[in-house]
């Protein structure tokens, strides 16, 4: 179903092919916030940033006009374990958005007076993330599940940004931004094998650094007393199966049931019989070494305390899942991932995580195995995994 190959330089390359003249494209390099210490915190996405700044021959307006003048779209994220940098564009445009992606990580320049501007941009962006609640909610949440370092905001905070020294940071890109580390991910019309003798061309191997990585997992409640704000924001969080696990197929199973869209329990429990939210929603998110799922809920202060134990209550009232709810849920699962397949860019970046987790071979394996999921997996899956939990409040003060 997918074209790989490894190349000599390191890079995987790896490709599904689609004959619709459009094409996703990332560079992804196994290096993220996990590996930073509480100092240098946000250093991997302020790279993220700085190479979007200019290289050798093009400036910041070059890159972000080539691509766009096409139609395209480029971007990147900085993840815990992963930055990727992606474009999408009309496949005849392909080798256009290479140029602009080899240049961006094989010349960037780092000058000094745009790294300062670019450090004032990010703190201008931390404060944005933490002056909005369902912003913020979410990395309160990760420092309840996991010990600092790692559970830390990955964008970093004002300390760590503003210490951050321009030829450090040039060091510290050096280090860690090796076609060993990088995987790339395609999806969509193109030569695979003119692709990959791009790739092999122009990025040249280097000595790889070991990192470690230490994850310690926690339980805790976090409450953050805020002013100015009329509504709470409750986030109710687990650690979760990784996708190498059985378990996490029967996670997917429960989800649909208890908190996936407006037929679930908890949607039609919180919401529907009681008013107490406007919306309920879940969350699964997982790189190599970690996964957690997460239920948020938005309502009244007085009401977070009912919220956590009506949520409670649906874990625990598991065996009233019947047979028929448990088929029901199965087939959402496997229809939401074919909608959800139908478009490029979201394939390319579900391929991202899979690929850094277990292979992406394993993301076309999910239908097959969410079939062979049992009902009796899944009661004892939400029984189990109910034991422990965390959460994490923003509420009015």
């Amino acid at each position: 179903m997918i074209l790989r190959r490894k190349l000599t330089n390191g890079i995987n390359v790896i490709m599904e092919k689609r004959n619709l003249g459009i094409v996703s494209f990332c560079i992804a390099n196994k290096f993220g916030a996990i590996f930073e210490d509480d100092k240098i915190k946000g250093i991997s996405h302020f790279i993220e940033h700085l190479v979007f700044t200019g290289t050798k021959t093009r400036s910041h307006e070059d890159i972000s006009r080539e691509i766009e003048k096409k139609g395209g779209i480029l971007n990147a994220f900085t993840a815990n374990e992963v930055t990727s940098f992606y474009f999408k564009l009309p496949s005849e445009h392909l080798f256009s958005g290479l140029n602009i992606l080899s240049d961006m990580l094989n010349n960037p320049v780092f000058e000094r007076e745009k790294f300062e501007k670019e450090k004032k941009v990010i703190l201008e962006e931390i404060k944005m993330y933490h002056d909005v609640p369902q912003y913020h909610l979410e990395p309160l949440l990760v420092s309840s599940l996991y010990e600092k370092p790692f559970g830390s905001w990955i964008i970093g905070n004002k300390e760590s940004v503003s210490s951050l020294d321009r030829d450090f940071v040039v060091s510290y890109f050096n280090e860690n931004y090796n076609p060993e580390n990088y995987f790339v991910i395609i999806v969509g019309e193109g030569d695979f094998d003119k692709i990959c003798t791009y790739l092999e061309t122009n990025f040249s191997k280097k000595k790889s650094k070991s990192r470690e990585v230490s994850i310690k997992k926690i339980n805790k409640e976090v409450v953050e007393e805020r002013a100015g704000i009329d509504q709470a924001h409750f986030a109710f969080g687990i650690h979760a199966p990784l996708p190498s696990e059985k378990d996490f197929y029967a996670l997917k199973v429960l989800d649909a049931y208890l908190a996936n869209g407006m037929s679930s329990r908890l949607f039609l429990e919180i919401r529907e019989k009681r008013g107490l939210a406007y919306s309920v929603k879940s969350s699964y998110e997982f790189e190599k070494n970690y996964a957690y799922y997460s239920i948020n809920v938005g309502t009244k202060k007085e009401a977070v305390q009912e919220v956590k134990e009506i949520i409670l209550s649906e874990f625990n009232n598991i065996d009233q899942m019947s047979e028929k709810d448990f088929k029901e849920a199965q087939e959402k699962v496997i229809g939401l991932r074919r909608i959800s397949s139908e478009e490029s860019s979201s394939v390319m970046e579900s391929l991202i995580w899979w690929e850094n987790s277990v292979g992406a071979e394993e993301y076309y394996k999910f239908e097959d195995k969410i079939r062979k999921v049992k009902l009796e997996q899944v009661k004892k899956l939400a029984k189990d995994i109910i034991k422990r939990y965390s959460t994490a409040s923003i509420i009015p003060k």
